[in-house]
């Protein structure tokens, strides 16, 4: 990794670069998730990167979500994994949610490797035999029968629409995580989160936390999905109103 000096004005940005060229190189991630994840990082520029008031609160919500949840799974691709690992153990940790690989560009190798970053992390990732349980022609479409396929809620950061359009289909509730407001992971989710992965996981974890400190049985909120994404959109069109202030 080159020297990037901490005071540089995108230090955190640069790193990350870094850090998935990296993961790309040893196959973690995949080049075309490298395209992926540039198109966030533009979308959000226009948030001032930082979690709005409305993500907070979608935030808060997903929470509840999990931890209402019967059968609740956290669907990880080589992105999320390269990105959040970490977090995704507090998460995991938190919540009680399974953990389980997902990839579009599958191999053998991939799911092995993308396994290893998450359970360095300190994720316990569930593994088996898995099948065409969600009703997609690509690999997305394979999973764990007792896994994703059973699992009443699904959180699928840095998802592909398609998947999580076959999801919701099938009748499950799915949280996405998605810097994009307009795309169709978000219309299609249940409960879309649209702030930056790394910062949403753990704002998911604490509120976890809170909540199962508080005591009492959790019961499944009610979910307006389309209200947070045009709270999102007014976001943006506020930062975009005061951009050359």
């Amino acid at each position: 990794m080159s020297d990037i000096p901490k005071s540089h004005p995108r230090y955190l940005s640069l790193v990350t670069r870094e850090e998935l060229v990296a993961y790309a190189k040893s196959g973690v991630v995949s080049m075309e998730g490298l395209t992926s994840h540039g198109r966030g990082e533009a979308f959000d520029y226009l948030f001032g990167e930082k979690t709005s008031k409305s993500a907070a609160r979608a935030e808060k919500l997903a929470a509840r979500v999990l931890l209402a949840a019967k059968h609740p799974v956290l669907s990880v691709n080589g992105n999320t994994a390269a990105l959040a690992a970490k977090e995704l153990a507090l998460l995991q940790k938190a919540s009680g949610a399974e953990v389980e690989v997902n990839l579009f560009h599958r191999t053998e190798e991939r799911m092995t490797l993308v396994t290893d970053v998450l359970e360095k992390a300190g994720c316990v990732v569930s593994k088996g035999p898995v099948e065409r349980c969600v009703p997609l022609p690509h690999d997305r479409g394979l999973c764990r029968p007792e896994g994703i396929g059973s699992a009443d809620v699904v959180l699928v950061p840095l998802e592909d629409g398609d998947r999580c359009e076959a999801l919701v289909s099938m009748g499950k509730l799915v949280i996405t995580i998605d810097l994009n407001p307009i795309d169709r992971t978000s219309k299609t989710a249940t409960l879309p989160i649209v702030d930056e992965v790394r910062r949403a996981l753990p704002n998911i974890a604490k509120e976890c936390e809170r909540l199962r400190a508080s005591g009492g049985n959790m019961t499944m909120p009610e979910i307006d999905g389309t209200s947070f994404l045009h709270e999102a959109v007014k976001d943006i069109q506020e930062f975009l109103y005061h951009a050359l202030d």
